[in-house]
Parts: structure tokens; sequence; C-alpha cells
């Protein structure tokens, strides 16, 4: 989900919800307490040079149980964050704290904010040999050929 599509949801909602990919709900209590730019500069293994930026939002509990974000004091976050984000229609991330600090991406199903799984991946998979259409298990992989040292990822 972009910052527009964000803002256009939130300007139709009532109360502001997240869920997450298993379902369960967020407390209703919640905090956004940060709103940050992420850029990573990173070489893949392939040896190609690469740059992500995503809007990134951190969401926190406390235990101040009547806490509610209403859509306006969202909005109006995401107003004072354009002075880190800038203009730029940028996609977005959650952290949210679990076990550890979990990674999520995020869309809306007109209801509620979903926090959407995130996945690893080779972004060089022709450099390693591997079709872009075939995802292996790590046996199929040791059967395919890549092993440790052998030039795969």
């Amino acid at each position: 989900m972009k910052i527009s599509e964000m803002k256009e949801a939130l300007n139709g909602l009532s109360a502001v919800s997240f869920r997450l990919p298993d379902g369960t709900q967020l407390p209703a209590h919640f905090h956004v307490t940060e709103v940050g730019l992420v850029s990573k500069h990173f070489i893949d293994c392939g040896g190609v040079e690469r740059r992500e930026t995503v809007a990134n939002f951190q969401l926190w509990e406390a235990g101040d149980y009547d806490h509610r974000l209403a859509p306006q004091k969202f909005l109006h976050i995401l107003k004072l964050s354009e002075k880190i984000l800038g203009r730029e229609d940028l996609d977005i991330e959650v952290e949210y704290q679990q076990a550890t600090i979990g990674k999520f991406g995020l869309a809306f199903d007109g209801t509620d904010f979903l926090l959407t799984a995130k996945h690893t991946a080779c972004l060089a998979q022709d450099a390693c040999g591997i079709p872009a259409d075939q995802q292996f298990a790590l046996p199929q992989l040791q059967v395919a050929g890549c092993t440790p040292g052998g030039g795969c990822c």
C-alpha cells in the first residue's frame, strides 16, 4: 500500500484498526510511535547494486487501554511526517512488536488495515542458475547441483 492509498482509506473511516496476517486484531489502544523514511542501499548476490526506499510506520501498545487513534489524528501524523518523507508516494512497511520486531507490508480490506507477510527472495536467480518461476526446497536444491561453494546464492 502506498501513502496516498492509506490517506484515502483513512478519510472514509470512523475508527482505525489493524489485523495481523493470522487475522488477529491489534488492540484498539495501539499507538503510531514513529513514521520514518527507510532507505536500503545494497548489492545482490549477482553483483547488482540496488536501492529501496519505504515509509516505515512503527505500531506499539502501552497500558493506556482507553487510548484510540482517530483517523483524523492519523492523517495529521502523516501530514507532519512529510517533513521527513517528502511528498513522494512511497510504499509503506509496518513494524510491530511480537517475539521480535515484525516487519509487514500493508493492505486495506475496506474496513481494516491488514499487516501482510513479507518474504525474503533471491533478486539474482539467473546468477544462481535458478529459473525465476521455480522455487526449490533445500533437498531439491542439492539435487539440482546447488551446493555449498557451488556458486549458487
